[in-house]
């Protein structure tokens, strides 16, 4: 599994619109070939600083796939106004297992 790495600046004053939009962005996010869980942080000492983290079957299922297809197009068009400069990301590979919680 791959986990992508996405810090989203959104524009200040904007930050509860981002929010109430993630859970339509991550419905079709979740249409995706190989995606499978997302994860949505807030920055506390940058309150502006989201920290997106996904997890994918592949990196092929993020990049040529999901970034590729009419999903993507989509998904930016839900959150994508809320940007307040094209997202830092990044892809990660497991080196330790861990233990993720379960969510009620």
């Amino acid at each position: 599994m791959i986990v992508e790495h996405a810090e989203i600046n959104v524009t200040p004053g904007r930050e509860d619109e981002f929010v109430a939009a993630f859970p339509q962005a991550r419905a079709v996010l979740s249409q995706a070939d190989g995606f499978r869980w997302a994860e949505l942080h807030r920055g506390v000492e940058r309150t502006s600083t989201f920290l997106l983290l996904v997890g994918w079957d592949t990196l092929a299922a993020h990049v040529d796939g999901f970034r590729s297809s009419d999903l993507f197009v989509q998904w930016r068009a839900i959150i994508g106004p809320f940007f307040a400069e094209p997202p830092r990301v990044e892809h990660y590979a497991a080196v330790t297992a861990g233990v993720r919680p379960v969510e009620a």
